[in-house]
């Protein structure tokens, strides 16, 4: 385990020598425009796997940024092949978890090409509430988020205001509470409803 104390811990363009699981905390991958506007890609939790494309590709094509204090497991480029070769269900479960990255990314093109602004907010609130409730990261039906508004609208390529309004009208529907960090599951079938997908987990995620 390897305590990543810094925000950015991988940076685009860079060497990846490492594989990396996230045993704690909260990172996100993202991309910057030479303008400086970001897009999120994706938010990683525990059991989560960062680095994988710069570890297959030699190079990353995206940045990594810790959200709070990270616990990582570190795991040497070098030694993939060795896995894979060696132990087929540790290499099933690094597949397993690099098709459900996939899922997510699909997931995220779904809703900045079709979704509305509401559904897209509600998907990917219930979405992280869900995959941090698989961790344990959850109490009851509330959790504190560690991220802001603006990694939101980040993520869903909305501007601050249009994030704003929207978590309001979401807040109106009487489906969800986000007051001081703190983020709470009111009505997880009307958040569902809205977002237009029950977020249903087939086979418990691989911790490597």
């Amino acid at each position: 385990g390897d305590r990543a104390g810094r925000r950015r811990w991988i940076g685009q363009g860079a060497r990846a020598d490492h594989l990396y699981t996230v045993l704690s905390g909260w990172a996100f991958r993202y991309k910057m425009l030479d303008d400086g506007r970001r897009q999120i890609l994706n938010f990683a939790l525990p059991a989560d796997m960062v680095g994988l494309q710069g570890t297959l590709m030699h190079e990353m094509e995206h940045s990594v940024e810790a959200l709070t204090p990270l616990t990582l497991c570190v795991f040497p480029r070098s030694k993939l092949y060795e896995l894979y070769s060696q132990f087929p269900s540790l290499a099933f479960d690094i597949t397993w978890l690099a098709a459900r990255e996939e899922q997510v990314i699909d997931e995220n093109l779904l809703s900045v090409g079709r979704r509305s602004a509401l559904e897209r907010i509600a998907y990917l609130l219930l979405h992280l509430f869900v995959r941090a409730q698989e961790v344990g990261l959850t109490r009851g039906d509330s959790i504190a988020f560690p991220f802001t508004q603006q990694h939101l609208a980040d993520t869903l390529g909305m501007s601050l205001v249009h994030t704003n309004k929207t978590l309001k009208r979401l807040t109106a529907t009487k489906a969800i509470r986000w007051k001081d960090r703190v983020f709470e599951v009111l009505d997880r079938a009307a958040l569902a409803r809205i977002a237009g997908h029950s977020m249903t987990q087939r086979r418990p995620r691989p911790f490597i």
